[in-house]
């Protein structure tokens, strides 16, 4: 039963590696070019180093916690079994996010090449496959580690195959904050003073700053949303085979059914990525969304089959044959919706970022002001979706049909990574157009494709929260049934399950308050760095000497491990000392925390995400263009909606997740 998703991930994996080697061949241009990316490329490699360092001294340490608990409570049904799959998921996760990495940074100079001789063309196709790359290489490696996991410790162990999604949640919680912390402070230190206080460009190579920002679009948009999507792709699929097992709903079919959906993603994506690839030279944004449609379509028609061949005729259970199906449908839907309405809250093409941009002329408190109300009314829609999509989830296919539903809006994931993750390589691209000094329309070519990359990125970042709500449900659903808790008396009027909604529901705040000091710190630094070295470089405002980049680098790393561990101990303990107080209260605990959550992730995400294209519509000329009073105000609000957008935003998601998943995992703890 474990073939077909086992041959699924040889068929990710062999892609990831056609794609690589595409890539490597392609011209990395001039040796000025050359030598910026190969700055970028060792710059996020030391981050990723010593990032993996730090986390590796959490994987140790739970994974012994975990090996050890058969001694500290008796007929617990955890084991070393558990550490070895909690240990696999981690480093399935560090090593999706390394490999998406390092071809992103290889691929930004052969993308600035291929705009300045083959194209706007050219430049989509290298972009597109190196987002490929990484989100096949989520999938494959996610795929293939799971599949193996199952087929050593069987589907029924399900205390094993749950501490996977654990290990991916963790490196996920540390990839996405670390990795944001380095980007935002990089980038608002870069704006801050470059843009606004010497006027410089953006992208500008007399920027010391510079280099830390591209580096920081790597380790933060490539290789932090690898391990958020493959966190959340991992335990929709996992979640539903736990309360498969849990429930008793004949595992040798319920049980491995997501596992064949999960394949038929996998295949249905490659596909949208060739789409991409021969439709993408006049419109990439079209290009891009049609690659999403064509996956999702092929993935829900491939899901009909499967549902159908697997449930046998005559199937007697409180739903019909094809209600999975309808679940899975549902999923798919709900995601797109769930994206579009990130589009239209975030693109230039729409009203609210036309507005803001035209507000803008007012100031940059206007500019903030606006942001932070587009993103609270974009929370409206997503969120009444997916209420109606749990009631209906629910009806087709009980709770299992809940979590079905999270595997359906990411079936697709490797197409979703692919979209989301080759806007920073179109945006690292821009910047060595510009710091090599090459035409200006090879200029606007990258830049056409980074517009259509932040576009794309709110649409990745509304399925990332769609699917966290939908994951965390499932999660939660399943530690209820693990730790045996009665619902009957369960109810909100208890005190401990009062006292446990209060205290999650205000976690997302505590955690996002950590993550913004830790930006403004890193943000501090390199602002103070940047102005010592115009200020004391002779030369380099002239152009006439080069920034010490590798200072700016060091500072954003130093920040970002500084910055990450405090919140990511945080999510990992309150978990573990509620529970152990009170398992009911745990349930309060997680509830609490994910409708705060899903709220606080979909409102700063897309806030974030309108701030910064109404600058980039302002910079395409309208009301004033650049250098402009307007545009200066909205490159303040860019800097407010940054560590919304690429830091706290996306990190909430995963938090509500990785306490979820905790919590099932430990749950014979707490019984």
């Amino acid at each position: 039963m474990l073939s077909i998703p086992f041959i699924a991930s040889l068929i990710a994996l062999a892609f990831v590696l056609y794609l690589s080697y595409s890539i490597m061949r392609k011209n990395p241009g001039n040796e000025k070019m050359q030598q910026i990316s190969k700055a970028v490329q060792e710059g996020a490699k030391a981050f990723l180093r010593r990032e993996y360092i730090y986390i590796t001294f959490f994987v140790v340490v739970i994974a012994v916690f975990i090996g050890i608990t058969p001694f500290l409570k008796e007929n617990v049904d955890l084991n070393w079994q558990t550490s070895v799959a909690f240990v696999v998921g981690a480093l399935v996760s560090a090593l999706s996010g390394y490999i998406g990495m390092s071809i992103a940074t290889r691929a930004n100079s052969r993308t600035t090449h291929a705009a300045d001789v083959e194209g706007l063309k050219g430049a989509l196709g290298i972009a597109i496959s190196s987002g490929a790359v990484m989100g096949f290489s989520v999938v494959g490696l996610a795929l293939l580690g799971l599949s193996l996991l199952i087929a050593i410790f069987t589907i029924d162990q399900t205390s094993i195959i749950n501490g996977y999604a654990m290990g991916a949640s963790l490196v996920a919680l540390f990839a996405r904050s670390g990795g944001g912390i380095f980007t935002k402070g990089a980038d608002m230190g870069a704006d801050l003073v470059g843009k606004v206080e010497a006027g410089i460009p953006e992208d500008d190579p007399r920027n010391p700053a510079v280099i830390a920002d591209n580096v920081g679009d790597n380790v933060g948009d490539v290789a932090g949303l690898g391990a958020d999507l493959l966190e959340s792709y991992v335990e929709s699929i996992i979640a539903t085979m736990a309360i498969a097992v849990t429930l008793n709903i004949s595992n040798q079919i319920f049980g491995y059914l997501p596992l064949y959906i999960a394949a038929a993603g996998v295949l249905s994506s490659v596909l949208g990525v060739f789409y991409v690839k021969l439709m993408g030279k006049k419109d990439p944004q079209g290009a891009l969304m049609g690659g999403t449609y064509i996956s999702a379509i092929l993935t829900a028609v491939a899901s009909f089959f499967i549902v159908d061949a697997t449930i046998p005729e005559g199937w007697n259970h409180e739903y019909p044959k094809l209600g999975p199906f309808y679940a899975v449908i549902l999923g798919i839907i709900s995601g797109v919706i769930i994206g579009f309405i990130s589009e239209y809250y975030t693109s230039g093409k729409y009203r609210p970022v036309r507005r803001l941009a035209q507000d803008s002329q007012s100031g940059p408190a206007i500019t903030v002001t606006g942001g932070m109300s587009i993103g609270m009314a974009s929370t409206a829609i997503p969120v009444v979706i997916l209420a109606v999509a749990v009631i209906l989830a629910y009806q087709f296919a009980d709770i299992y049909g809940v979590a079905l539903a999270a595997l359906g809006m990411l079936a697709t994931t490797g197409m979703v990574v692919a979209v989301d993750s080759y806007g920073p390589v179109a945006d690292n691209a821009g910047g060595i157009a510009e710091m090599a000094e090459l035409r200006k329309d090879v200029r606007k070519i990258t830049d056409s494709l980074d517009a259509v990359g932040n576009t794309t990125a709110a649409i990745g970042k509304g399925f990332a929260i769609g699917s966290a709500a939908f994951a965390a449900m499932g999660l939660l659903v399943a530690y209820i049934q693990v730790a045996k808790i009665d619902l009957s008396s369960s109810s909100i009027s208890q005190p401990n399950v009062l006292a446990g909604l209060l205290v999650g529901a205000m976690l997302p705040y505590l955690f996002s308050s950590m993550l913004f000091k830790a930006v403004s710190k890193a943000a501090f630094r390199m602002i103070d760095e940047v102005r010592r070295q115009f200020r004391e470089i002779k030369g380099l405002m002239e152009g006439k000497v080069m920034p010490d980049s590798a200072k700016c680098v060091d500072i954003s790393t130093k920040s970002a491990i500084q910055g990450m561990l405090i919140p990511g101990a945080m999510a990992i303990l309150v978990p573990v000392l509620v529970g152990l107080y009170n398992k009911e209260a745990l349930a309060g605990v997680l509830v609490g925390a994910m409708v705060s959550g899903i709220m606080l992730g979909v409102q700063m995400a897309n806030s974030g995400g309108a701030m910064d294209n109404a600058k980039k519509y302002i910079e395409e000329g309208h009301f004033g263009g650049k250098g402009s009073d307007t545009h200066k105000a909205a490159v303040i609000g860019d800097t407010v909606g940054d560590p919304l957008k690429d830091t706290v935003g996306p990190s909430i998601n995963i938090l509500i997740k990785l306490m979820c998943v905790i919590a099932l995992v430990l749950a014979p703890l707490f019984i």
